[in-house]
């Protein structure tokens, strides 16, 4: 009776969808894969098949585009997946879905899955890869997957979602541009996180990679040097990558360079340049004077208080 009601439910929102947006809208379609699954659920691969051209055949009937997703498809055998695919894509599948359900997989067996599966259903079904993070395998899983054939990946602002979370969609972009698979204005992703993270009341760590306040931050000297000596020759370009990996300026950002017990003369050069300010060389020993005694990074506030009549000048 319950599956009964959740295929009725299927047609009749795909006509509401589709009526509101003036769109083709389509559904996933996902059964448990995995032996463990099955023992836990008293499942037999009969009746497994069977619910799958049910499920299908009702869809399809209701001109519903379905992907076909099999749970836990990185712990399932390959026999088990060959027959549940194979009967979807025969019953009208469009897409198929591979999922990393408990963040099994490591990048080797994930590129041996899409591998296998792109041979099994042809160029002419697409394939998706939905990754989550338990092992911290979620990000270079998901590239991997990409690089073995999937031409759609899954992913969630800041990696949000069940246990540890899913692959992290600003990391994913992030590093498919660096590596050049994609070219896309990423400038977005810093408010896009920011909001998500607002609305899910969950704050970003000052760490997270790309999106963190402290992602292009330094308070050391000599990557402080390096970056100032770069800007003196007029060269941004090196400046922004001589100690980043991820150049600030893809997201929108810039380098920042702050004042703290392991800096030096550069940083106070740099972060007074920022102000539009110059100072002599005795101001200069005398902020590093005080950075050296603290035990943490200057804040604008305390830096400004050193320079007598300084008035601050913020770069636009």
């Amino acid at each position: 009776m319950l599956r009964a009601r959740c295929l009725r439910d299927i047609g009749d929102g795909g006509n509401i969808c589709r009526q509101r947006a003036g769109i083709r809208v389509g559904v996933g379609l996902f059964i448990g894969s995995s032996p463990i699954r099955r023992y836990a659920e008293g499942w037999d691969l009969a009746l497994m098949l069977r619910r799958t051209r049910e499920a299908m055949d009702f869809a399809v009937k209701h001109d519903v585009p379905v992907m076909f997703v099999t749970e836990d498809t990185t712990r399932a055998d390959p026999e088990t997946l060959r027959q549940l695919y194979l009967t979807a894509i025969e019953h009208g599948a469009e897409r198929i879905c591979l999922c990393d359900t408990a963040g099994h997989a490591t990048p080797e067996g994930t590129a041996r899955l899409v591998h296998f599966m792109r041979e099994l259903v042809g160029p002419g079904i697409g394939i998706d890869w939905h990754g989550h993070n338990d092992l911290g395998l979620a990000l270079v899983n998901a590239i991997a997957a990409f690089e073995a054939g999937a031409d759609r990946l899954h992913a969630t602002a800041l990696g949000i979602g069940e246990r540890t979370g899913n692959t992290s969609m600003e990391l994913l972009l992030t590093n498919l541009q660096l590596m050049g698979y994609i070219q896309r204005d990423l400038a977005w992703l810093l408010p896009y996180c920011r909001m998500v993270a607002q609305a899910c009341n969950l704050p970003v760590p000052a760490n997270h990679p790309v999106v963190g306040q402290d992602a292009f931050r330094t308070a050391s000297g000599v990557h402080a040097a390096a970056i100032y000596k770069a800007q003196q020759k007029g060269d941004d370009w090196v400046a922004d990558r001589v100690y980043s990996a991820v150049p600030a300026a893809l997201l929108g950002r810039h380098q920042k360079i702050e004042i703290g017990p392991m800096s030096g003369v550069s940083n106070v050069r740099y972060q007074l340049a920022e102000y539009g300010l110059e100072a002599s060389d005795e101001m200069i020993q005398r902020i590093l004077g005080v950075a050296k005694q603290s035990d943490r990074v200057m804040t604008e506030v305390e830096v400004l208080r050193l320079l007598v009549g300084a008035k601050p000048r913020r770069r636009e």
